[in-house]
């Protein structure tokens, strides 16, 4: 299954400061931005804190306008969101009020952390071990198999969304900056030092917010190897929205194709038969557009709705082919070919025999095969 679209939501001064080092909390936004955050808990599936936060806070984490609780459940969703913490030490103060409000509850821990935990906390409250350590993607993981949810908000802690955007696992940033200063070298900061996924993220949205200002970034830079990250998936949608754009064929598939640098720079973008080539392939008509000695070629990402080609008629070179003599060495896709036109295709094989890393996304996998169904055998035929 595919992981939460995990969302990252935070507030901090204007000199990146997420508190002050006082004993209280220091407020950051205002009643207009408080009320956005409270629809955006109740458009989520789960909420997630760090224990740090935990005990620096002592938050509900609760969706606080009954209208929208209301609504929740007309939507046959629980009133409230999950509630989630990660503690690997699993040192949690069974007293706070995260664990006595709201509705459902649950702590990632290590076997460790989980015996320290044995009966400490009320009985309600879900306690997941994964093992010696705690990982993010077994996190989500579990969020997405074990407990359904598709859309994860995490509000925290500094680590937390360090740890979260350094390993390329969040969709989304949704940022408050308040206009104030801080100062205080003491003081939490929002992101920590480390290495950070390359390139610049996207602005997707900037509005005021009473006197605070929301900006909204995605991720842009591909992920590395055959470790899927959000990016990842991001311009997956991209080249299913491509592959929409297609003239229809009845002898030919539809797909969207798109190229992007390391640093998440889109190099070039195509769709099946576009242009008026009634043969010409996505994939091959975006490698068109580019220079063969592009440097960026090199470690650059080629996202394709639908398994390369691994052989053609219309053509002497199938995509794959054409992608590994580009100097491509990673592939994104979606969806491996079926047997409509060609047995047995093995593009992704092809791609992996010279040293490609192929990565599937199959949550896309529908979204692949729409502009298609007409040349797919109806579901439960062979």
């Amino acid at each position: 299954m595919a992981h939460p679209y995990v969302l990252l939501s935070a507030a901090v001064s204007l000199d990146g400061f997420l508190d002050d080092a006082g004993p209280e909390r220091l407020l950051l936004s205002g009643p207009e931005d408080f009320d956005r955050v409270d629809e955006v808990r109740a458009g989520s599936d789960a909420i997630l804190v760090g224990a740090g936060t935990l005990r620096t806070d002592n938050p509900r984490l609760l969706v606080g306008s009954a209208e929208r609780r209301a609504a929740r459940t007309a939507a046959g969703l629980p009133e409230y969101p999950l509630k989630a913490t990660v503690s690997a030490s699993g040192d949690l103060d069974p007293g706070a009020r995260f664990w006595h409000t709201g509705g459902a509850k649950i702590v990632y821990t290590t076997d460790r952390g989980a015996q320290r935990l044995h009966g400490l906390l009320p009985a309600d409250v879900e306690v997941a071990a994964l093992g010696p350590e705690v990982e993010w993607r077994a996190v989500l993981a579990h969020l997405g198999d074990a407990k359904g949810v598709r859309r994860l908000m995490v509000e925290g802690g500094g680590r937390v969304h360090t740890q979260l955007l350094q390993q390329g696992l969040a969709d989304e940033l949704q940022l408050v900056v308040a206009p104030l200063f801080v100062g205080d070298t003491d003081a939490p900061r929002m992101f920590g030092p480390g290495a950070y996924p390359p390139g610049r993220m996207r602005l997707v949205e900037t509005r005021p917010v009473g006197d605070v200002v929301l900006m909204r970034y995605v991720p842009t830079a591909p992920g590395t190897g055959r470790q899927a990250c959000a990016a990842d998936r991001r311009w997956m949608e991209t080249a299913c929205e491509l592959a929409v754009q297609c003239p229809p064929s009845r002898t030919a598939f539809s797909v969207g194709a798109v190229i992007v640098a390391a640093d998440g720079t889109e190099l070039a973008r195509a769709h099946s038969r576009e242009g008026g080539d009634p043969v010409v392939h996505a994939e091959e008509a975006a490698l068109a557009k580019l220079d063969p000695a592009d440097p960026r070629l090199a470690t650059a990402t080629v996202y394709s709705s639908l398994e390369p080609c691994a052989r053609r008629a219309s053509r002497p070179a199938p995509c794959a082919r054409l992608i590994l003599d580009a100097g491509v060495r990673r592939v994104v896709t979606a969806w491996r070919e079926p047997d409509t036109f060609v047995t047995a295709a093995d593009g992704s094989g092809v791609l992996a025999a010279e040293g490609a890393d192929v990565v599937v996304l199959p949550e896309y996998e529908q979204r692949a095969k729409a502009p298609n169904t007409h040349l797919l055998p109806p579901p439960g035929h062979s």
